[in-house]
């Protein structure tokens, strides 16, 4: 429960494009998908799990919120134990990084080092930068930019011009999942001075940088796609296109929590369908 499996989409997507594109490009290798698959997802797992344990210390997660239930904050398991969590999913992680730097640069450790400081800060420490509107900033930076142009660096050591413009999609994407969730807990989150994007923006904004992270991830692709900067079949992501109709207008009419939860799960969703056409069409070439 603590490990939020309905949102681990967000670090499998950018591996699989990343991985689409070594195979696209002939240089696809099964050990370097392995190490940033199992890498991503244990960092995710270890930031979901810090999530878990420095809101419930901050107070962030009260009876009152509207979502899936917080571990620490309900009495499930102890902080400390929460904490352990996120030790043995750092130490999965590192064994990963370290093999990826074995097999491309030892630079990726300095990488690495940034992704665990940055999963602790989030939400923990004495000035989390999620508690200032940069949850977003941060969630494009790591699961678009580093995830997506890392896992194809993991193949050969090379960043291609196009690793770079696919993560931006994926970025997108995966900060609207953020998003989602920001303005699901806007009414607590703002009772608590947790002042996330959604927050410092108000519920009709939100809804604007929500719309707009969304459209500006087919945008994004569909441009690439058409002047060559990615290769074409990765247009095939706009086929996810449908998914987000229904997450827009809900986002834009619902005021209750199950409806705002269903948008989540299915910008999640709509993640994840983005990153499979992006990846196939990368792989195609």
């Amino acid at each position: 429960m603590a490990a939020r499996p309905r949102t681990l989409w967000a670090a499998v997507a950018p591996v699989m494009v990343g991985s689409g594109l070594a195979a696209g490009d002939r240089v696809f290798r099964l050990d370097a998908l392995a190490a940033t698959l199992v890498c991503a997802l244990a960092l995710q797992i270890a930031a979901n799990f810090a999530n878990d344990a420095s809101d419930a210390h901050r107070g962030a997660d009260p009876e009152t919120r509207i979502g899936p239930t917080r571990v620490v904050a309900a009495g499930l398991l102890p902080v400390r134990r929460v904490w352990a969590g996120v030790a043995v999913m750092f130490g999965i992680a590192a064994l990963c990084g370290i093999y990826i730097a074995a097999i491309t640069s030892w630079g990726v450790i300095v990488v690495g080092v940034v992704a665990l400081v940055a999963t602790v800060t989030y939400t923990g420490g004495p000035s989390p930068y999620g508690y200032r509107g940069m949850g977003e900033v941060s969630v494009f930076v790591f699961f678009g930019l580093v995830a997506t142009v890392g896992s194809r660096y993991a193949h050969d050591a090379t960043m291609p011009a196009e690793a770079w413009w696919l993560a931006v999609p994926v970025g997108f994407t995966c900060s609207a999942i953020l998003v989602a969730n920001n303005i699901r807990d806007i009414d607590t989150d703002s009772m608590v001075g947790k002042r996330t994007m959604a927050v410092i923006l108000g519920r009709r904004r939100a809804e604007v940088f929500f719309m707009a992270l969304v459209g500006g991830a087919f945008a994004v692709a569909a441009v690439g796609a058409l002047v060559g900067m990615t290769p074409r079949w990765t247009a095939l992501a706009l086929l996810a296109a449908p998914l987000a109709v229904p997450l827009i207008r809900t986002i834009r009419s619902a005021s209750d929590g199950p409806a705002l939860i269903r948008v989540l799960e299915g910008t999640a969703r709509l993640h994840l369908f983005v990153g499979v056409g992006l990846t196939i069409g990368a792989a195609i070439g």
